[in-house]
């Protein structure tokens, strides 16, 4: 089997057992699933992972750091650069300048003479000393500056992109690992890229400057200090190699271990954690992951370890070599003691800007895998933000109306990512503007995906939705979701206000003893959820999540009544209402839907139920099954067909009673 197609296939528990002979590396525990073990896709890379292999990508991770500085702070970027270069010219220069100092107290004049000689020399080498260290504390500031600047540059682009790709990315299940791992280790690594790439520059000039000075001193020195670099790069590359497949096996242990984490700590979880006596099963799951990781990171270490001791053995030969060479060539008087003497300082020097220059090669190259890792999701997420969403293309989209006569669904197809069928298969839907249109189905009969479509937060993959005479698909996608407000059956705890909860963003900004928003304050009459309000502490200024001091939760009906105001709020003409009673009990029920039709007379309202008893006034009823449309008319029209919403209903209100007044979905 070819390395190449042996890498790239999931790596799951039973291949890595059958490969385990041909494979280094620590073995997976056999109780974890198949899932833990996983997101290997970049084995093959590392374990060619080689000197020559970062020799050849380095200068191109150096290069994504460098457009990353340049773009958080070009003037961090220049200080950090150039006064790290000016501390390198006077590294080569007290270097050289104590040559001066070694002749004067070498020579044969009486020793008072001899220190006199060497004070101007030495006076050279303190002031070159003093200003190296303050331009590498200058630098050292510069680069303390770019560390946030740069965080904040890679959050927003990975956010941004996120906010506004296409929906279909979110339900695509690689995406999201994808951005599981940009989002943890990728966006980490970004800073640490920059910070890596500025040390790489400083062990660099210190190395030149050690080099330069040998080279002065002796053109024979010079290899003697390169060759203490072969012993500590090797070592560097296979413990960052090593570390780094850890990560990467890992990862899913890791998903595993905080998914875990999350069921035994949050407040959510709590009961029925509690109530369906969990926490011993959970603890023994989260146990076995831990232990797991810890066996791999054990292995690695005992592993690195063997690493490091053969590549300090390796450079003490090597150091040994070069003074050797040393003493030969001063015994055989081809360089003078005082130069000799400063080739000792100049190769001490140049060994520890040679340590720090090779651990700064092999983090800037690790972390630069993280951070392509990073790079490459944001990338991908960009290239699948819809075209028209973008600045220069949504200048010539095409503009949709304020309000509009007629939305007109035709012919729509839809599969979600990675689905075996269609969600929707030919759909044809019209609405009409002021019309109360009704989805109905069983569940997975599409309902809720259709409603997306027309609200603009899909593109179907065949047909259309036009509002008017105008495609969706020739629109910004903010224009369209301007023009509706949405009451969503799975809606967002926002810990936020009850006020910003309401206004989501649009509301102004409210001071203590200011007015309140009169629209806002209509939307939770309107709704309801001002009874909710007027029992916080703090009224609408309440902050609605416990985690935080002062905070207050509500029950589940409470958040639907501020979901339904921060809908009635939005004042849209198109409002769609999925399941918007779902966790009302019967009073509040009718009483929200009372409130809805005077709330929304004269709106166009799409409304998405279960509750059958909800749709009898509609002015048309659409009966959704496997994605297809089977029926369609007025209440009247379909239960004298006796096809699927009959059965619906007449089984809904068999259990409240014949008129069918309560009617309850199962």
């Amino acid at each position: 089997m070819g390395a190449g197609r042996r890498f790239s296939r999931p790596f799951t528990l039973r291949g890595r057992e059958r490969r385990g002979r041909r494979r280094r590396g620590p073995l997976p525990d056999p109780g974890l699933p198949e899932v833990v073990v996983a997101w290997h896709a970049r084995d093959k890379e590392l374990t060619e992972t080689s000197m020559v292999t970062i020799a050849r990508r380095f200068p191109a991770t150096i290069l994504q750091a460098a457009r990353l500085a340049w773009r958080a702070s070009r003037a961090d970027t220049v200080a950090a650069v150039s006064l790290n270069i000016a501390a390198g010219f006077f590294t080569a220069f007290w270097l050289l300048a104590t040559t001066g100092v070694l002749s004067a107290l070498f020579s044969a004049a009486p020793t008072p003479s001899r220190v006199r000689d060497a004070l101007p020399s030495l006076a050279l080498v303190a002031g070159a000393v003093a200003l190296r260290a303050a331009l590498q504390a200058g630098a050292g500031w510069a680069q303390a500056r770019l560390e946030p600047q740069v965080e904040r540059l890679v959050e927003l682009r990975l956010y941004e992109a996120t906010t506004a790709v296409d929906m279909t990315a979110l339900d695509d299940s690689d995406f999201l690992d994808d951005l599981k791992r940009a989002q943890g280790r990728g966006m980490m690594s970004a800073p640490m890229v920059v910070q890596h790439a500025v040390d790489v520059l400083t062990g660099a000039i210190g190395m030149i400057a050690a080099a330069g000075t040998l080279g002065v001193l002796h053109p024979l020195l010079l290899p003697l200090l390169l060759l203490t670099a072969v012993p500590e790069g090797w070592a560097s590359v296979r413990s960052a190699r090593m570390r780094y497949m850890m990560m990467l096996s890992l990862v899913g242990v890791s998903r595993r271990k905080w998914i875990l984490s999350d069921l035994m700590v949050d407040r959510k979880h709590a009961a029925e954690v509690r109530s369906f006596t969990m926490r011993r099963f959970l603890l023994d799951q989260y146990d076995r992951s831990a232990s797991y990781q810890r066996r791999v990171e054990l292995d690695v270490a005992r592993r690195q370890l063997a690493v490091k001791v053969t590549g300090d053995m390796l450079k003490g030969a090597a150091t040994a070599l070069v003074y050797v060479a040393l003493g030969v060539m001063l015994w055989k008087g081809a360089v003078p003691l005082a130069v000799a003497g400063t080739a000792v300082l100049a190769i001490r020097s140049g060994q520890t800007s040679l340590a720090n220059l090779v651990y700064a090669v092999n983090r800037c190259y690790e972390e630069g895998l993280y951070f392509g890792d990073y790079v490459g999701f944001c990338e991908a997420a960009e290239r699948r933000i819809p075209f028209r969403a973008l600045g220069p293309a949504a200048a010539e989209c095409a503009r949709l109306p304020d309000d509009f006569a007629h939305i007109r669904v035709r012919d729509v197809v839809f599969t979600y990512p990675g689905a075996d069928a269609p969600s929707l298969r030919g759909v044809t839907v019209d609405v009409r503007k002021g019309e109360v249109v009704a989805l109905v189905g069983e569940n997975g009969s599409g309902k809720t995906t259709l409603a997306k479509i027309m609200a603009g937060l899909y593109d179907p993959d065949a047909g259309e939705v036009r509002w008017d005479d105008v495609p969706l698909t020739a629109v910004r996608p903010r224009d369209v979701w301007e023009r509706i407000a949405v009451i969503a059956q799975e809606y967002t705890h926002w810990p936020m206000t009850a006020r910003q909860n309401i206004t989501m963003g649009r509301g102004r900004d409210h001071a203590d003893g200011d007015p309140e928003d009169e629209a806002m304050l209509a939307a939770a009459r309107a709704s309801g959820a001002d009874e909710v309000v007027g029992e916080l502490a703090l009224g609408y200024g309440t902050l609605l999540d416990r985690r935080f001091k002062g905070g207050a939760d509500l029950s589940g009906g409470q958040w639907q009544r501020l979901a339904v105001a921060r809908g009635f709020f939005r004042d849209a003409p198109l409002l769609i209402c999925d399941e918007p009673t779902a966790a009302l009990d019967a009073r509040a029920e009718h009483q929200l839907f009372e409130r809805m039709r005077t709330h929304a007379d004269g709106r166009t309202v799409l409304l998405i139920t279960h509750r059958l008893a909800s749709v009898r006034h509609a002015d048309r009823i659409y009966v959704l099954e496997h994605g297809r449309v089977i029926e369609e008319g007025d209440h009247r029209a379909l239960m004298a067909r006796g096809g699927l919403y009959a059965d619906l209903y007449s089984l809904q209100a068999a259990a409240y009673g014949a008129d069918g007044t309560r009617a309850q979905a199962g």
